[in-house]
């Protein structure tokens, strides 16, 4: 097989890692790839969100199957223009990416299915109307803005002055681009977050294995939220009786949801959930892996990745392929200093090698780049040091001894990633 990977980040970096592996693969290309994936793949210089730019390539170089990493490319129609050629893609519909692409197409969805999620008070397409509101929320309250805004589009605001802050910042400046146009606001919710992520062919479903990320940029859960500081995931993570509730009471209406509203789904779905006092409820959907959790979820594979995407991109999956290392596994971000505010590019990064040699750990590329021989910082997010062991403190210890051995000018990362490990459980319980 031939394999055509869209994306540059870890998310990808671990996909090609484990295309890799199968034997069934004979050749990898990535749009636009990184430093790192240059190494295991052939990087094109392409950008993954440009739909007419990855068709002409897909028609000069006939990938046997097409897996898409990033929001954009979905939500631009990608999947659609390869369908329609009956091309092997790996990624849901334009229409389906709404869940993703649009918050308020999302909660609507959630509400005319009756799947659990916060309370909105309403959507909003001005800042008079937004103001309006506020005068009648509990606070803290949950600010979205409805399109993409590359992690940046939702605030707890504590206060009227946060709120305004960013409804200013959102729909009068215009920071968020066109995703900030119009605004949700929504009750908050107490209890703890999980990401629960299924693959799906549009008929049956697999769920991964359950994966908890880190958000602030500090220890201790301080500092403005970011893309992900890093993740883990363990079996004791979800218990059996909370894993069937999430199941009989999110997953699957949400696919017969899908299904009543015309929409086939196929690819990976990511559920982001709050378990609260009185049950899990869905704080987002994204219609890809998550980032970092697909670095912690990966590095557990005991499958033939190649074989089983090919399988969903024919409408095949059969759920029983997909297995599991026991044990835990973890990925600690490595980010530029200043991030996710302004941080600089081309720091050189040392280390690399000497990291390398670490038993069951890889070190997956984010954001870097080659400058002739040299791998230098190209994002906020720079590495994602991945480890998978017999239990999460052998892989935490792999994953940290790893991380002291990299360096480059600025860089930083949290030293609590899965400190907080506990079993799950719904909030009050």
């Amino acid at each position: 097989m031939k394999i055509f990977v869209l994306g540059g980040g870890g998310r990808e970096h671990a996909l090609v890692w484990k295309l890799k592996q199968s034997p069934l693969v004979e050749k990898i290309w990535c749009a636009p790839g990184n430093g790192g994936i240059a190494a295991e793949a052939e990087c094109v210089a392409i950008d993954a969100a440009d739909v007419g730019a990855i068709v002409a390539l897909a028609e000069k170089v006939q990938p046997d199957l097409t897996i898409v990493g990033p929001e954009l490319p979905l939500v631009n129609g990608l999947t659609d223009a390869f369908r329609q050629r009956n091309w092997a893609i790996v990624g849901p519909s334009q229409q389906a990416a709404q869940l993703e692409g649009s918050k308020i197409f999302s909660k609507q969805f959630l509400a005319r299915h009756g799947i659990p999620t916060a309370k909105m008070y309403g959507t909003y397409d001005s800042p008079a109307d937004v103001y309006g509101a506020l005068s009648s929320v509990a606070w803290p309250v949950v600010m979205k803005a409805d399109g993409l805004c590359a992690g940046k589009g939702v605030l707890l605001a504590p206060d009227f002055a946060a709120a305004k802050d960013f409804v200013e910042r959102a729909m009068e400046k215009n920071e968020l681009g066109p995703g900030g146009k119009r605004i949700i606001l929504e009750e908050t919710l107490k209890g703890e977050e999980l990401s629960f992520i299924i693959l799906t062919d549009g008929n049956c479903y697999a769920p991964l294995v359950p994966t908890r990320d880190h958000k602030r940029v500090f220890d201790g859960n301080q500092g403005p939220n970011t893309g992900g500081m890093g993740a883990y995931s363990t079996d004791e993570l979800l218990p059996d009786e909370l894993r069937e509730t999430i199941r009989s009471t999110i997953v699957e209406p949400t696919l017969r949801g899908l299904a009543a509203d015309g929409i086939r789904y196929q690819g990976f779905l990511y559920i982001g959930l709050m378990l609260t006092a009185s049950g899990p409820k869905v704080l987002e959907f994204n219609c890809r892996l998550g980032d970092p959790e697909a670095q912690a979820i990966l590095a557990r594979l005991d499958f033939d990745l190649a074989e089983v995407l090919n399988d969903v991109a024919a409408g095949r999956l059969d759920p029983s392929k997909i297995r599991w290392k026991p044990g835990a596994s973890v990925c600690v971000v490595l980010t530029s200093g200043g991030y996710p505010g302004k941080f600089e590019n081309g720091k050189r990064i040392g280390g690399l090698t000497t990291a390398e040699q670490i038993t069951g750990v890889k070190v997956l590329h984010a954001g870097t780049k080659l400058a002739g021989e040299a791998v230098v910082t190209n994002g906020g997010r720079v590495l994602g040091v991945t480890a998978a062991a017999a239990t999460l403190d052998a892989a935490l210890a792999s994953a940290y001894e790893t991380a002291s051995r990299i360096h480059f000018e600025g860089m930083h990362y949290r030293k609590d990633i899965g400190a907080h490990s506990n079993r799950l459980k719904v909030s009050g319980d």
